[in-house]
């Protein structure tokens, strides 16, 4: 008897991943649906202008970048890591269309708009970014943004 009831009360296997987990625990400060929309855009550009930042230093050091981090969204989900993987490969070849003498100038303003936006948003929400709590959720942020559109084309993740 005590084995039914344990079963009855157990987490599903999914909720157990740690992306899963996350995922939850970042979206328990990102309700408001204008802190959604704000952080819908700006995390993106937050990822495109922080990666333009480090190829003003140099090109394969921001590739480098990219790999580490990938490195952590494929051990997370395999299924995010390809996301992933496609966003910033996407991401690096527009900085390398760019004319490489405003890759700087625009991302320095982009990452401090955007930033600002994510701060609004969170003045909005009522609470601080989670990131606060734990620098991990730097990296989360984008899976909360991928996780929306892969739940409406139904990727699992």
């Amino acid at each position: 008897m005590k084995e039914t009831a344990m079963q009855d009360t157990a987490v599903p296997q999914d909720a157990q991943r740690p992306v899963h987990r996350l995922i939850s625990i970042y979206a328990e400060s990102h309700r408001n649906p204008t802190n959604e929309v704000i952080h819908f855009i700006c995390v993106p550009v937050i990822v495109f202008s922080f990666l333009g930042l480090i190829w003003a230093l140099h090109p394969l050091a921001a590739v480098a970048v990219m790999l580490l981090s990938l490195g952590y969204y494929f051990r997370l989900s395999v299924s995010f890591g390809v996301g992933m993987l496609l966003m910033s490969g996407a991401m690096l070849w527009v900085l390398t269309v760019l004319p490489q003498a405003q890759v700087l100038p625009i991302s320095v303003g982009v990452f401090v708009v955007a930033w600002v936006g994510q701060f609004i948003g969170h003045k909005i929400e009522g609470k601080k970014p989670s990131f606060f709590d734990d620098l991990r959720f730097l990296l989360i942020g984008p899976l909360f943004v991928l996780s929306f559109l892969y739940r409406r084309l139904h990727i699992s993740y």
